[in-house]
């Protein structure tokens, strides 16, 4: 397990792809619906625009590609897909939820995403972590989401800690990116996961 450093006094947690094991089922989702679009979406560039919401994903496509997809309403029918018939499939990030749960009640957490809150949190009740956080910011919090650092500082606000003494778990160049650029320790999860 990671050693905390000494320094900090908080932890912010991402959620799909750090504490939840489902980015293979959003890209799935993504598939199922680009396809019945007619479009396609690389699979390396899903993991490149990790941490991204939906409606913006779907901005970027449409600009790389010449797509002409309804940004809002793919969002809208990519979260309701996920949430019925791929989120159940989930399951937890073991070494990253044991690091969180080693520190419950010791550290104050969060989790900080770029998802919107009702598959926030249904994927943290998937994998039996509803309630567990003392605070959770999500796309709908922030005005501008990762790379930018908004999402984790408005954690941070929230846990009442500086930036500086906060450590983020990550799975993505972008959210990474975004803990640095918001002053705080960042920890690249992706090794730890056996894909």
């Amino acid at each position: 397990m990671i050693t905390i450093e000494p320094h900090v006094q908080g932890l912010i947690f991402d959620s799909d792809g750090t504490l939840v094991d489902s980015m293979p089922l959003h890209y799935q989702t993504w598939r199922e619906i680009t396809q019945k679009e007619g479009t396609h979406f690389p699979e390396q560039l899903f993991y490149d625009l990790a941490g991204v919401p939906s409606d913006k994903i779907t901005e970027i496509l449409n600009e790389k590609f010449g797509y002409h997809m309804d940004p809002q309403k793919i969002a809208e029918t990519k979260e309701q897909l996920f949430l019925e018939k791929y989120l159940p499939h989930a399951t937890p990030i073991e070494p990253v939820v044991a690091i969180a749960k080693a520190h419950k009640g010791k550290l104050p957490m969060a989790v900080a995403t770029g998802g919107i809150p009702a598959v926030v949190n249904s994927a943290l009740k998937a994998i039996g972590m509803d309630g567990f956080f003392d605070a959770i910011v999500t796309s709908e919090d922030v005005a501008h989401g990762k790379p930018a650092p908004d999402t984790f500082l408005e954690a941070a606000r929230r846990l009442k800690i500086e930036p500086e003494y906060c450590m983020v778990f990550e799975d993505s160049d972008m959210g990474i990116e975004a803990a640095k650029r918001a002053g705080m320790v960042a920890v690249d999860i992706r090794p730890w996961i056996q894909r």
